[in-house]
């Protein structure tokens, strides 16, 4: 292998791992400020977001009804169609509710419009 050859390659992987350090240290700031758990108006994550509050427990109906969500914290939630974490289709009874795990994102079957955090065990 000429030397020319070495510099070249040697060249090339540098500018790859530069390239990647960057890549790497632009992404970080979004994951240091991840929004926790947000529910959105719109399917896939769009439209008007409202945050939860994690360190509650309770149970919480939305001020407007939600199409999806965005999981980044390290609890669950469990989703319902009917207010005050009533399970069922909306406007009926059942056993019908949402598991959105940590770290997932979901678009709902039915507007969600109430909610309860369940702390990871």
């Amino acid at each position: 292998m000429s030397r020319n050859h070495r510099w070249y390659t040697g060249a090339v992987a540098a500018t790859c791992g530069a390239a990647l350090a960057v890549g790497a240290g632009l992404t970080q700031p979004a994951a240091a400020q991840s929004p926790g758990v947000v529910f959105y108006a719109g399917a896939h994550q769009t439209g008007a977001a409202t945050s939860v509050d994690l360190t509650s427990t309770e149970c919480h109906n939305l001020a407007a009804p939600s199409a999806s969500a965005l999981n980044y914290a390290a609890v669950d939630v469990d989703v319902f169609f009917n207010a005050d974490c009533r399970p069922g289709a909306p406007g009926s009874d059942g056993d019908l509710s949402f598991a959105l795990g940590s770290l997932h994102t979901a678009d709902f079957p039915y507007q969600a419009v109430s909610y309860r955090v369940r702390p990871m065990r």
